[in-house]
């Protein structure tokens, strides 16, 4: 094949992977796995598992080690110290050192296989240490469970796995060196990063934020993303000169640029390259897998699968309950850490480059992986029912959740029960009290629970998507319910159960903008409120007081407007500066068209045309001299006539062919 075609195959087989991981809601990660596996040497063999390619893929690696040094913050592993050097520490440690004795061992007892020497065993047991961080943060964020309990601990031992990969960066390549020097090559390595670290970071930040205000004062988009593509890449390379990885580089110097004032700007400038190229490195990791072996030996598979695994789970429950959880959080935060992870691969890749994977270890090795990481949107989905099934006494941890918050709202009638207590539940909550209105609210974080309810405020913890919280706070004899926290699916979950339990209470859905009203609305909300649309209600209040518009007036405005539902809100004109995501194009927007003289709707009154047929709106019908008619009237366009239509694009695009062209 070509450069061109090589390019395009990638490019394809990476857009039909994350569609179907999307579909089947999986992450896109698994997609790059499997069309690797696909498109490579040992499948189809559309491509193969060339250099460049790897090179390529070798880039991604150096951006997601710079994004994780970018969120690398002195404050957050502060507060998180515990879970983080407690937790944390203690699972990568208990991890790495049983593992690589038991992984010596286990090659003496398989004949087929060459004995790997501790090096080996070494490398493979810091890979076996990576947890997904990819999957775990985005199906705990899905469920709300970021700042539960086990959820803490959870992101506390991936913050120090990722920690954790940076020394293993450098020892893994000083591994492969002969027997005979290698623990100078091991000692010459650690000091080369301790001392390339500690130059980089005594004054590279003061540098750094020195330069990027430099280049920031150009004021050139262009010129501040390709000055974050050289200090990345300049870096990296700087690492590399003095024999480390190229990871570690990048590494530093997202640490530098976390600390500046740039901090946001430059990840939204990285992220696309970011998500580019480390697909690219999944898909050549795919490339690698040879299903032939793996069926070959498929006892094996299944052993690198479950024995790993299990080893995990028992492991992160037990030090879990050694530093304080309850058995339920300990199991929970078990399951939920069990897999491999993407930093795995990385290890794993580095370890190949180094001669420390027996080749036909390899296949094994990542089938297992691959399955595992397979496997654990499914085991998080049933982690409740098996904590249930498991652990006698969380039946009784949660019975007593329960009581507390039947006994906080046992004398409470019609109150307002607030779901979510963070800074929106909680302006609710103070504006209730003003007017001496009743309410409880739930939540998930128990620090922002304890310091509420020393102020005296009525808040308890529980999760407010469980029907069995909803109706220990009084469901049934609530007068509203308000959902303060922006998360369609979970809302949507709630008003299923307020529906079913207690048809009567309305329900205040807040969202972000106007994108699932009509989806919250057949659930069941009383009322959505959408953030943008409110913000351009106060914004176009202000305007008009400031201009001199009567108070009265402004106030009649907006009750107007909001009595309509937004319905003249609703969309907006797309503009080039706009998110082109895959979600703006699902949302609604405005567009205007004119009538030329040779319109095919002249003549024709608005109904006759069956816009509405077509999902798009008429919001407002401007003539040509300027006078504005009521689309409501049913009048017949003439020439000039402006119309400001509201629809998704493509059914703009076909209202605009049928006013144009019939």
């Amino acid at each position: 094949m070509t450069s061109l075609e090589l390019t395009l195959l990638y490019l394809l087989a990476a857009v039909l992977g994350v569609v179907v991981c999307r579909l089947a809601r999986l992450p896109p990660m698994l997609g790059y796995l499997v069309v690797g596996v696909v498109i490579g040497p040992n499948a189809l063999a559309l491509a193969d598992d060339s250099d460049s390619v790897r090179h390529l893929g070798e880039f991604g690696v150096v951006f997601l080690m710079f994004v994780i040094g970018l969120e690398f913050n002195l404050g957050k592993l502060r507060a998180m110290r515990t879970h983080v050097f407690g937790l944390g520490l203690s699972q990568v440690l208990m991890t790495v050192i049983p593992a690589t004795i038991g992984t010596f061992a286990l090659t003496y007892y398989l004949p087929r296989f060459a004995p790997m020497g501790w090096q080996s065993a070494l490398a493979l047991s810091g890979a076996l240490a990576m947890s997904s961080t990819a999957i775990v943060v985005k199906m705990m964020s899905d469920r709300l469970e970021l700042e539960s309990e086990h959820g803490k601990r959870v992101i506390g031992v991936l913050l120090f796995q990722d920690l954790a990969v940076v020394p293993l960066l450098v020892l893994i390549p000083a591994l492969g060196s002969p027997p005979e020097v290698l623990l100078r090559e091991v000692a010459i390595a650690a000091v080369k990063a301790a001392v390339l670290i500690a130059l980089l970071l005594a004054g590279g930040q003061r540098l750094m934020r020195w330069w990027l205000t430099l280049v920031a004062r150009r004021k050139s988009d262009e010129l501040f993303v390709l000055n974050m593509l050289l200090v990345t890449l300049g870096l990296a390379w700087l690492t590399e000169l003095a024999g480390l990885s190229l990871a570690l580089g990048a590494f530093i110097a997202g640490i530098l640029i976390s600390e500046t004032e740039y901090k946001v700007m430059v990840e939204a400038d990285i992220r696309p390259f970011h998500d580019v190229l480390l697909g690219l490195f999944f898909i050549t990791i795919g490339m690698l897998l040879d299903w032939r072996p793996v069926a070959e030996h498929w006892r094996l598979v299944l052993l690198l699968l479950t024995v790993p695994v299990l080893f995990k789970l028992l492991l992160v429950t037990g030090l879990a309950k050694l530093f304080g959880a309850t058995a339920g959080v300990s199991l929970r935060t078990g399951l939920y850490l069990a897999q491999a992870g993407e930093f795995g691969f990385v290890l794993l890749a580095l370890a190949q480059q180094n001669a420390l994977v027996p080749p036909e270890m390899l296949n094994p090795i990542l089938a297992s992986m691959v399955l595992s990481m397979i496997a654990t949107p499914f085991i998080i989905q049933w982690s409740n029912r098996i904590v249930m099934k498991l652990v006698a006494s969380e039946w009784l941890m949660q019975s007593l959740q329960m009581t507390q918050i039947a006994r906080r709202s046992i004398n409470a009638n019609r109150h307002i029960i607030i779901c979510g207590y963070g800074r929106c539940g909680q302006n609710v909550a103070r504006m209730l009290a003003q007017e001496g209105i009743p309410y409880i609210a739930l939540d998930l974080d128990p620090d922002r629970v304890r310091q509420a309810t020393a102020a005296g405020d009525s808040v308890v913890f529980g999760d407010a998507s469980r029907l069995q919280a909803l109706i220990a706070a009084g469901l049934g004899r609530a007068s509203a319910v308000v959902i303060t926290y922006l998360d369609v699916p979970g809302a949507i979950k709630l008003l299923g159960a307020a529906r079913q339990h207690a048809p009567q209470v309305p329900v205040i859905v807040r969202t972000k903008d106007d994108r699932d009203l009509e989806k919250l609305q057949k659930a069941g909300a009383t009322e959505v409120v959408p953030e943008t649309l409110e913000g351009s209600l106060m914004l176009a209040s202000h305007a008009l007081a400031l201009v001199g518009v009567p108070m009265r007036h402004v106030i009649r405005i907006v009750r107007d407007q909001r009595d309509a539902r937004y319905s003249l809100l609703r969309g907006y004109f797309h503009g080039a500066d706009d998110d082109a995501g895959a979600q703006d194009f699902e949302q609604e927007r405005l567009a205007t068209v004119t009538l030329p003289p040779e319109a095919e709707a002249l003549g024709r009154a608005l109904s006759q045309l069956a816009l509405g047929g077509q999902g798009v709106r008429v919001v407002s019908l401007r003539r040509s001299n300027g006078r504005v008619v009521d689309p409501a009237s049913d009048p017949p366009l003439a020439d000039g006539d402006t119309l400001v239509l509201s629809g998704r694009p493509d059914t703009l695009a076909l209202a605009e062919e049928i006013l144009l062209k019939g």
